[in-house]
């Protein structure tokens, strides 16, 4: 599989085809979500604040506004709580089980007070060694609970503070194991999310130590908190870059058909942790991406797709639907056959999304469209003769400029074939002027303009088919009408050379000195 170590480089929209280079792009999106998913959607680290019956806490809602003044309280409190649980460890006399697992617990609150909760007052007070001795075998299920809960609060830190979980690793994975209580085991997988959640030097430590394969037994039973924790944990823990975590998840038994049944039956909260899953499975290897696609992983991304109205759900099965269209030419050529009902499927939730009020729907259905779109003729006459077009029409003159990147790589595949070699594409004229004539000449050139070198490439290339493609020669005139020639002459000096070249190559050949001659 040396395929799963190419470098990110998106697709060239209008001169490859969907098989070439779609897996790399599918990669590059897989570096980058994890990104938008901590800042935007679900939070890769979590902090554990529901609190225990009989606590009595202020409800968190109303203490996450702090001053300084009670922040200074939160870290002295803390480190005296650390005090008080170094003594109640020291301590061997009677009641000194109930003595742990109150200090155990007090210190736990103070971690789960504020949304910024005192890691570092912890840490300095020396916190993990004793927590460490806290999940030692034999312990009680209370006193295990109350420590990988601290240790998961301390986890979901700042980078430094997570690394200070190293010593903890190993045995917060030893209690994942059958042995374990579902609640100490799913606390343990929690604690252990955070720390992959991190980056990807503790996630390499983290599958060294063999957290994946009791993780993934974890997924595998029908319903619960603990499967839902398990499956978020197990996403922070394969997403990459290296695709070996994603394929070795994929092997353990039962796993694919969890997965599967999870897509198919379970509740939006279960199904959305399930989908993110796939997502990191879909993007990072070939090999588990054509895993899915034999085991018909596209129908309930569609039926989710259809019957769901929940963002959180959308997005990333939109996402995984996006990364097996991308995944081979298999998939456009032998899965997506124009026709079908799951090709017809796919093409309605993808105008459901294209419609939908949510920019980052709009954006993902047009990816997923524009790999679909550089498939083959059929594939290309099954979108341009759907209701996509005329909303991909409109997006490209009114949505945010990465929407219209996108929208512009669906049409204008749809305008062209694939060529043999390194030549310029075939055009199909048809699908040309109708998109011409509906008036996409304008949002191309507007990409022209383009700071963004990708996206003036793409306009470019667009403008040269219409140059070269229209009917009777007018495709000058029309560049002319929508100032194409002011937009290409922009690059006249340009520092990219491709740019550069490509735009005065075109002004050259179609409005040099006789160019309005004979008008």
């Amino acid at each position: 599989m040396a395929d799963d170590s190419l470098a990110a480089h998106r697709r060239d929209p209008i001169k490859s085809s969907v098989g070439n280079v779609a897996a790399q792009r599918r990669r590059q999106n897989a570096a980058t979500v994890g990104k938008e998913r901590r800042e935007s959607l679900v939070r890769a680290k979590r902090l554990c604040r529901v609190g225990a019956p009989g606590d009595g806490d202020v409800p968190f809602e109303e203490n996450d506004m702090m001053t300084d003044e009670e922040g200074f309280l939160l870290e002295d409190q803390t480190s005296s709580a650390v005090k008080e649980l170094k003594s109640a460890v020291a301590y061997q006399g009677k009641g000194a089980m109930q003595k742990r697992v109150n200090a155990l617990r007090e210190l736990r609150r103070l971690l789960s007070k504020s949304e910024f909760p005192p890691v570092e007052a912890a840490l300095k007070a020396g916190a993990i060694p004793l927590l460490v001795q806290c999940l030692s075998f034999g312990s009680p299920d209370e006193q295990l609970l109350e420590a990988a809960w601290c240790l998961t609060n301390i986890a979901a830190g700042k980078p430094e503070e997570t690394k200070a979980l190293l010593p903890a690793l190993p045995l917060l994975i030893a209690h994942l194991g059958e042995k374990s209580s579902l609640p100490v085991a799913e606390q343990c997988a929690w604690a252990l999310g955070n720390v992959a959640g991190e980056g990807e030097e503790l996630r390499k430590v983290l599958l060294s130590q063999g957290a994946l394969p009791p993780l993934a037994r974890m997924m595998l039973p029908n319903k619960g908190s603990t499967v839902r924790t398990a499956a978020w944990a197990l996403s922070n823990l394969i997403k990459g870059p290296d695709p070996k975590a994603a394929t070795e998840l994929i092997k353990v038994d039962g796993v694919l058909d969890a997965i599967l049944r999870h897509l198919r039956k379970s509740d939006e909260e279960l199904a959305t942790e399930v989908a993110w899953v796939v997502v990191y499975l879909s993007a990072l290897s070939n090999f588990t991406t054509g895993v899915l696609v034999k085991s018909d992983a596209l129908q309930p991304l569609v039926e989710r797709l259809a019957t769901s109205n929940s963002l959180q759900l959308l997005i990333p099965v939109l996402r995984s639907l996006g990364n097996l269209v991308a995944g081979d030419s298999h998939t456009t050529s032998t899965v997506l056959i124009p026709g079908h009902e799951i090709t017809d499927g796919v093409v309605k939730v993808l105008v459901k999304c294209l419609k939908s009020d949510h920019r980052v729907l709009k954006k993902e259905a047009s990816w997923v469209l524009s790999n679909i779109a550089a498939g083959s003729i059929e594939h290309k006459q099954l979108i341009y003769s759907s209701e996509a077009v005329p909303l991909l029409l409109h997006l490209l003159s009114t949505a945010p400029f990465d929407i219209r990147k996108e929208v512009a790589y669906v049409l204008g595949n749809l305008c062209v074939a694939p060529a043999a070699g390194e030549g310029k594409p075939n055009l199909i004229k048809e699908h040309l002027v109708s998109l011409v004539q509906r008036g996409c000449l304008s949002g191309f050139i507007d990409l022209v303009r383009s700071a963004d070198i990708e996206a003036a490439r793409l306009g470019l290339q667009f403008t040269e088919l219409v140059l070269r493609g229209m009917p009777n020669g007018d495709g000058p005139k029309l560049v002319e009408q929508e100032d194409g020639i002011d937009a290409m002459e922009r690059y006249q000096f340009h520092e990219n050379e491709d740019l550069r070249n490509m735009a005065n190559g075109l002004v050259d050949k179609y409005f040099g000195e006789d160019y309005g001659v004979n008008e």
